[in-house]
């Protein structure tokens, strides 16, 4: 056991209820957004401030519980078997790969085509919160992935 950390099941529930919570509260922010950028593609799309606000606070928020419950808290479980296991690595997968989705429509898709190009600023802006938002969804898979392990049986590598 890493020094500091604590044994304690209710201070992982809640760690994770945050962050799952995040998750998909960023996700029900960002997909509507990304359905705009897919089916309208090479326009400038137009957040409003408060869904800027509400998914930096959303990134931050799971970045603030995935590295407190990394630093303080173990993994506890309080069963192990197999099919969770494999449910929670499976949801560790989906989870990323929307990301990456949305970064390819951004970067791949959306970038090349538009007409005129927004500033400095707004490209570096933009392109930190996406960064913020990947990173926040790459913790959170990689969250899933340990608690994956920690739900799979002893002597099950099969």
């Amino acid at each position: 056991m890493v020094e500091g950390r604590r044994f304690s099941a209710s201070a992982y529930g809640a760690l994770l209820f945050g962050q799952t919570l995040s998750a998909a509260a960023m996700f029900q922010i960002v997909f509507p957004v990304f359905h705009q950028i897919i089916t309208h593609l090479g326009e400038r799309q137009t957040l409003v401030y408060t869904q800027h606000i509400a998914t930096i606070g959303c990134t931050l928020l799971l970045l603030a519980c995935y590295w407190s419950r990394l630093r303080w808290v173990r993994v506890v479980v309080p069963f192990q078997n197999i099919l969770v296991s494999h449910l929670c690595a499976f949801f560790s997968r989906v989870s990323f790969f929307f990301g990456g989705a949305l970064f390819s429509a951004l970067f791949f898709r959306h970038l090349p085509e538009l007409e005129d190009a927004p500033s400095i600023m707004q490209i570096v802006s933009g392109a930190g919160e996406v960064f913020m938002i990947l990173f926040a969804l790459f913790c959170y898979s990689l969250e899933l992935d340990r608690l994956a392990r920690a739900l799979e049986p002893k002597g099950s590598e099969g």
